[in-house]
Formats: structure tokens, sequence, C-alpha cells
């Protein structure tokens, strides 16, 4: 059996310190839905940046871009640990996580094949953010 290549193309854009990786090949409407949301909830007071991925595409854009390979390490790990924490009380699927440290929080939430972390300030009002996701 072959397998079939997937191409995957790059771009990132400096003022905004945005970077998409997307399979050429993807339709995933939800996926491009959830990207426009987390856009216009990037310009609300407080948020610093997202991290929206799916098995395919993935999107990032956070306000200081020396930090994204930590918070891509931090939103990975706090997915991860939601679930191994769920499985291990069988608790069953996690729906959704808010993570709150000394300066940030942290808001995760996976939409079917989707996993969404928006990190904001620690004052930042995140149900707003939370309603404006999950609707």
């Amino acid at each position: 059996m072959l397998k079939q290549k997937t191409s995957v193309t790059a771009t990132e854009i400096a003022v905004t310190d945005r970077i998409e990786i997307r399979a050429v090949d993807d339709e995933n409407s939800a996926f491009a839905r959830l990207s426009a949301s987390l856009a216009e909830i990037r310009k609300l007071a407080g948020v610093t940046g997202y991290i929206l991925r799916s098995n395919t595409s993935a999107t990032l854009d956070f306000s200081e871009a020396e930090k994204i390979t930590e918070n891509a390490i931090l939103s990975s790990r706090i997915h991860d640990s939601c679930q191994e924490i769920a499985d291990q009380f069988s608790l069953g699927e996690t729906e959704s996580v808010l993570v709150e440290g000394k300066n940030v929080k942290v808001f995760c939430v996976s939409i079917g094949e989707n996993s969404i972390s928006v990190f904001m300030e620690k004052n930042a009002t995140h149900s707003e953010i939370i309603k404006r996701i999950l609707i």
C-alpha cells in the first residue's frame, strides 16, 4: 500500500508574529471558523496569544514571538495532563480547563479534532472569551 504525501506550507507574518502551518489539501471548515473567531478574540484586552491545532493544521498568534516555543510546550502539557488525570480517575473526556498561574491564565478546550489554547493576562476576563469560543 502506497502512502500519499501531504504537502505542507508555512507562512510567517512578522507584524503580528502569527504563524500558520496548513496542509494544502485541508478543507476543515470547523478549523477555518475557529481560526477566524480566535483572530477576533486575539484583539481583546488582556489576550496575549492563542494556539489552534488540528491533526493537519496549526495557527499560532502571540504578542511576544520569543515565547512561542514555551507557550506551545505549556499548551501541549496542559492538554496531555488533563487527559491523564481524567483517565486516572475515570472521569471521561475533558471538555475544557482553565489554568491560572502567578501572572497568566490559559484556557484550553478541544472541539472535535481541534485543540485550542488561549493565553491571557491574569486579570483578563475569561468568561467572555469562553463564550466566544464555544458558540
